[in-house]
């Protein structure tokens, strides 16, 4: 097995870890309100989601052809990849999409480790564009794409990640409005149960669409490395067995639940009804899907808390922490460039000292510090059994659990 081989490897495994972690970090876009007003027992919610990621893995290719061609410039203008990345096995190119996978990891573990729902999606793109800053300079960095349309990054990433939230919003705001228009004067027992079958609809087809998003990152970034290596040359289509992987991979760390963000989410923005959870969850189904469509890689994190706040405004007399969204604007606001330095101090480490144990040390503290951030979690466990529990408004962390009644669980 040569070098390039190794690394590649490598690339392959970080990058099946980064889709691992995307799904346990994001499986509250879509089932938090519903855990949240009981419509799902919190185990049926992440069970029912990760199978549906794993479906909606496979509708569609676009977003992944966006992380494939819209993030590093790896085409010539004929599309077919420049030599100076795919020479000598793609080392260069290998060595920046490893350090840009570990820049997302690492924001994604420290994030669900405060119980943030900040946006894997830019924990990615950050980590790839810090690391081809520092490996290509500037100039790697695909901003415009061909600058005729709206493209690359600032295109297909940046743009998403302003308006996404806000339109989630502000469609969640009046779908709240009109449900409560037109079931005013009708009692909660008669509306709830019928609105809580439609979060089930709802949340189904948000974890849906966020497989036909999320996962498809994952599949473009295992592409990109085997473009960059040789093994690959058709930069339109994705090979069969990514997509199947990174499927797999996202589905299983739905099916494992993200307790601490789901509780965020479910819990400490907004006091969730059953008619402002299905409002929410299908504007968030609504601009995901058609984000999909058009290639866009936004995040579905913004999308499902922008929706989740506009359910709060949108219900005359609901309470909606701003204090917590404030925390969570702030970190949507340094995910990218916090991403982007991790990435780049990376990327420099594994040159400095370079080839394949330059990769193998990057790889190693990789693993070194998420057993530290997963250590670390033990010392407030959150499950399944207490993401319910009421929301604390002094310290908006969840006390410490009876470790007799909350069992430990890695997410």
């Amino acid at each position: 097995m040569t070098q390039a081989s190794v690394v590649l490897a490598l690339v392959i495994v970080t990058a099946l870890a980064f889709d691992f972690t995307n799904g346990f970090h994001d499986t509250a876009n879509a089932m938090a309100t519903t855990i949240a007003t009981k419509a799902l027992k919190p185990k049926t919610a992440v069970a029912l989601s990760g199978v549906l990621n794993l479906v909606g893995a496979f509708l569609s290719v676009q977003v992944a052809l966006t992380v494939t061609n819209a993030v590093v410039k790896i085409q010539n203008s004929n599309g077919t990849p420049k030599a100076s990345l795919v020479a000598g096995g793609g080392s260069a190119l290998l060595l920046i999409i490893l350090a840009g996978l570990v820049g997302g990891i690492i924001w994604n573990l420290l994030t669900w480790l405060l119980g943030l729902p900040s946006s894997s999606s830019h924990a990615l793109f950050g980590g790839l564009i810090g690391a081809t800053i520092a490996g290509l300079g500037w100039a790697g960095v695909n901003w415009n794409g061909d600058g005729s349309k709206l493209d690359g990054v600032v295109g297909k990433v940046l743009l998403p990640a302003l308006l996404s939230p806000a339109i989630a919003g502000v469609v969640a705001a009046a779908g709240t409005w009109l449900v409560y228009r037109i079931t005013a004067g009708l009692a909660a027992r008669y509306t709830d149960r019928g609105f809580k079958w439609g979060q089930i609809g709802s949340a189904s087809l948000v974890s849906l669409a966020h497989g036909t998003n999320d996962a498809q990152k994952t599949m473009g970034v295992i592409t990109l490395a085997l473009i960059a290596t040789g093994d690959w040359t058709d930069t339109k289509n994705i090979p069969f067995w990514v997509k199947v992987a990174c499927a797999l991979a996202i589905a299983l760390g739905t099916y494992l639940g993200g307790w601490r963000i789901i509780r965020t989410l479910g819990k400490g923005l907004v006091d969730i009804a059953p008619p402002q959870g299905m409002a929410a969850q299908s504007s968030s189904a609504a601009v995901i899907l058609a984000s999909s469509h058009l290639g866009f890689a936004l995040s579905t994190t913004h999308v499902a808390t922008g929706s989740v706040l506009g359910s709060g405004v949108g219900r005359t007399g609901a309470q909606v922490r701003w204090r917590v969204a404030g925390r969570m604007v702030l970190a949507w606001l340094i995910t990218l460039p916090a991403a982007a330095v991790v990435g780049a101090l990376t990327w420099a480490l594994g040159n400095v000292i370079g080839g394949l144990a330059g990769a193998l040390t990057i790889f190693a503290l990789l693993v070194v510090f998420s057993v530290g951030v997963w250590m670390r979690s033990r010392r407030v466990p959150i499950s399944h059994r207490n993401v319910n529990d009421d929301w604390d408004s002094v310290a908006e962390t969840p006390a410490p659990a009876d470790p007799a009644r909350v069992p430990v669980t890695a997410a």
